[in-house]
């Protein structure tokens, strides 16, 4: 039995380059269960991180009872974190879970029935499309829920009310990722896959604390560094994490300054002549105007502008023009900063010069931090046309239209779909009066959160919440729709490296809870939406149809999902997508051909000015010619959108921790997990807190020009003149009486952080803005975070270590030969 909160990857089972990383079934069981008192195991996966572990449920007496990873999967070889060992059940089989709808009375949140609380929605829905048109409704969904789901939102936004405001907090994550990928290669959909970890020979995490965002793929890296061939390491992150500490090298840079560095190394990739001209000529475009671009930026150049070592940033580009195999990831490091397309753009481009990519251990990972984050983006649930069309192209809207039996002009296709930020600046305006959200909480995730509560509660806005809890944005809804969780509902998702996975429903959910598909189905029911024929616009009987009318939508798209059915998902391993006739197997890497969707008649974008957000335009476009090439493209520097300054001499930024998820719905309800991180922190440096007059645990106010928040400091390692904070800390576990204030006290990081996006992907700015720190009280123990990762103390054995005890005991079982012959499909072309 391993203890897994102390020790969050488990136990190592080393490998060397090309072999076959070792099965570890990691089993968790309810206190006082064994194996035996399980009644029987349901097939899923995690739905806690964006990696998709496969995952089997354990049912008694029709609750869920414990988790065990699937041997036979492709994905994580039976492994488990500990937020899917203990959340993915626990945090959804509580006490808290809303279990009837509500509706507010005399201002109050009263339970109903569903007539009633159906009825109400119908009716202001209604009322609104008749006086003001489409343009009055918006959709706000997550990251979380099925595939079957997100596609019946996009069909009900887009070709029943035909509204371009409709997002998912995947903007706020993951939304960098696609426009990236988009804009370099014509489409969304990863070109790497999690089997390069077992072939490269270099790991580049750009801005990716993989070792806490996503446990299990970080197990899959430890165990390759443990080998006989350690793959070198570099790591970009202002911080000391788990990953730096492994990295060969380690370039802690200021917050905002990723664009510099990113010149910098595909400068010194291009001076030093390890660009594969021949492939570069033969599968690329724009490399000169590139090369022009990025000339000023010299190592020195870099390490004034980043505060790095220029020998450093010589060091890492040699890696990266020397490997013969090269994996990179991204996350939220670049996302969620100034000029986040251009800089994860430029890890593409990286891979481009040398023509890393369609091979083993060759890949790009533009993570997600979502579990189906790429599902929403698939689907159209993010204002995305489905299939990956480009909304600017009309045989694409063509097209669905066709598919839908709708006239194409219901599809809002006349200007950008409406980004997050922005649909809630119109209800801010009072241009949207009717806000649906699903599944996410933008009252403790969004930025800025004072301007965000007031939007909330502003009067003249019909407010629905679809949740499992009464979250701090449900407590100002009108009316609120109990949801049924992960193991109570029946779908499929896909992770970061494209695998499909279906999971199964294990249990009933509590009460009178409903799907969200249900939720979404009634509501076009009532609605009463009809195609051109007169056919019922969701005539769908449950989630099978609805992947069946997926299937078809994706056809002959780059994410073509027509040689996957819920049969062929059953029982083995998740498969990679795209799925067809020719590849039944599925697709372990794209672009090994090295020929892209950048035809204009097939991508997915005809592009962007990175610096100013401006639509390249399909005339532009077609005249460039890609032809199936690859585009080489960046911006000028500018750095961060604020800067230190005398009355704010900090840099803030915002981030994770390996034992919570989002606004700690369901890991702040698993006790394990909130035991290891039961409040907020902020981490400063030995330096910063010696000039304040600080010491550990002394509780400080952080303050921005918006807002503020009050926690203890954890001295740590994190660069001078930078203080974290981790995102997760809202008040609905505080004991304020409405709920919608924040609470006992200012605890969420959010408070602080500004409303600036990327002009292209149009994600927020998290990870910049100016503050100052003051004392506000003397410490009376440690700071509350933990000992185990990148918020470990500076100054080691002054703070007790984090443990889980017997509670958090995991069974592991070490295979002592190959994986199954099931999960050999990663092998196959």
């Amino acid at each position: 039995m391993v203890d897994r909160i102390a020790q969050i990857w488990g136990t190592r089972t080393p490998f060397a380059r090309g072999q076959r990383w070792p099965v570890r079934v990691d089993q968790v069981l309810a206190e006082g269960l064994a194996e035996a008192d399980v009644e029987r195991w349901v097939q899923s996966a995690c739905v806690l991180c964006s990696n998709g572990c496969a995952v089997d449920i354990a049912v008694k007496d029709d609750t869920m009872v414990g988790v065990r990873g699937r041997a036979v999967d492709i994905v994580n070889h039976g492994r488990l974190g500990p937020k899917g060992l203990f959340a993915s059940w626990q945090g959804v089989s509580h006490r808290d879970r809303l279990t009837r709808p509500l509706v507010r009375e005399n201002g109050e949140l009263v339970e109903t029935d569903w007539e009633t609380a159906m009825d109400r929605i119908v009716t202001r829905s209604r009322s609104l499309l008749a006086e003001q048109g489409p343009l009055s409704h918006g959709f706000y969904t997550s990251g979380q829920l099925f595939l079957e789901e997100y596609y019946a939102l996009g069909i009900l936004g887009k070709a029943g009310i035909g509204t371009p405001h409709m997002d998912g907090n995947t903007r706020l994550c993951t939304a960098t990722a696609a426009a990236a990928m988009k804009e370099n290669f014509g489409s969304d959909g990863q070109p790497g896959s999690y089997a390069d970890i077992d072939e490269c020979d270099a790991v580049f995490l750009f801005g990716h604390n993989m070792a806490e965002t996503q446990t299990v793929l970080w197990a899959r890296v430890l165990d390759r560094l443990a080998g006989p061939d350690r793959p070198q390491v570099v790591c970009v992150d202002p911080r000391e994490t788990e990953v730096a500490r492994h990295a060969d090298v380690h370039l802690a840079v200021r917050p905002g300054t990723n664009l510099a560095l990113m010149h910098g190394l595909v400068r010194e990739v291009i001076a030093q002549g390890w660009v594969d001209e021949d492939w570069v000529a033969a599968h690329t475009l724009r490399f000169d105007d590139l090369a022009e671009q990025i000339e000023p930026w010299t190592p020195e150049a870099v390490a004034e502008e980043c505060g790095v070592a220029a020998a450093d940033v010589r060091a890492a580009a040699r890696i990266f023009g020397t490997s013969e195999r090269v994996l990179s990831t991204v996350l939220q490091g670049f996302y969620q900063s100034a000029q986040a397309t251009a800089s994860a753009y430029q890890v593409n481009n990286l891979h481009l010069l040398r023509g890393l990519i369609g091979r083993p251990g060759c890949g790009i990972l533009q993570m997600n931090g979502q579990p189906t984050a790429q599902n929403t983006r698939e689907c159209g649930a993010d204002g995305d046309l489905p299939g990956f069309r480009n909304w600017e192209n009309p045989a694409h809207v063509r097209q669905l239209a066709e598919l839908w039996d709708i006239d194409p002009l219901v599809i809002p296709h006349w200007a950008p779909p409406t980004h997050a930020a922005q649909i809630f600046r119109y209800v801010e305006q009072g241009s949207i009066e009717f806000l649906w959200v699903s599944a996410t909480n933008p009252a403790v995730s969004m930025p800025q959160l004072p301007r965000i509560r007031e939007v909330l509660e502003r009067e003249g806005l019909f407010l629905v919440v679809q949740d499992l809890y009464l979250t701090e944005t449900a407590r100002y809804a009108d009316v609120v729709l109990p949801a049924a969780a992960w193991g109570e509902k029946t779908g499929t998702f896909t992770n970061v490296n494209r695998t499909v996975h279906l999971s199964e429903q294990a249990v009933s959910p509590p009460g009178e809870a409903r799907s969200d598909l249900e939720i979404f189905l009634d509501y076009a029911r009532r609605m009463d939406f009809r195609t051109r024929s007169g056919r019922p616009l969701l005539d769908w009987s449950g989630p099978e149809d609805g992947f069946d009318a997926w299937r078809e939508c994706s056809r002959g798209r780059p994410c073509d999902y027509t040689g996957l059915s819920y049969a062929t998902l059953r029982g083995g391993s998740g498969i990679p997508w795209p799925v067809t006739e020719e590849h039944p197997d599925g697709t372990v890497r794209l672009y090994e051909d090295g020929v892209f969707p950048t035809d204009p008649d097939d991508s997915e974008t005809y592009g962007h000015d990175l610096t100013t957000g401006a639509t390249v335009g399909p005339q532009a476009y077609r005249a460039m010619a890609p032809g199936g090439r690859a585009i080489f493209k960046t911006a000028p520097y500018q750095g961060p959108h604020e800067l230190p300054r005398e009355e704010y001499p900090f840099r803030f930024t915002t981030g994770r921790t390996v034992y919570h998820f989002h606004t700690r719905t369901k890991t702040g309800r698993a006790p394990q997990l909130q035991g290891a991180a039961p409040d907020v922190w902020v981490e400063m440096a030995v330096s910063d807190v010696a000039a304040l007059g600080l010491t550990e645990g002394d509780v400080v106010r952080v303050e921005s020009p918006r807002g503020h928040l009050t926690a203890p400091v954890r001295v740590g390692d994190v660069r001078t003149g930078t203080v974290f904070a981790p995102f997760h800390y809202g008040s609905w576990d505080q004991q304020d009486p409405t709920g919608r204030a924040p609470g006992q006290r200012h605890r969420a990081a959010n408070e602080l952080t500004l409303t600036e996006w990327d002009p292209v992907s149009k994600q927020p700015v998290f990870k910049t803005a100016a503050v100052r720190v003051t004392k506000v009280a003397d410490a009376t123990g440690p700071a509350p975070a933990p000992t185990t990762t990148a918020s470990r103390p500076a100054r080691g054995g002054r703070v007790p270590a984090t443990v889980g005890g017997a509670a958090a005991e995991v069974h592991e079982t070490i295979a002592p030969a190959e994986p199954p012959a099931v999960a050999t499909r990663e092998e196959r072309p």
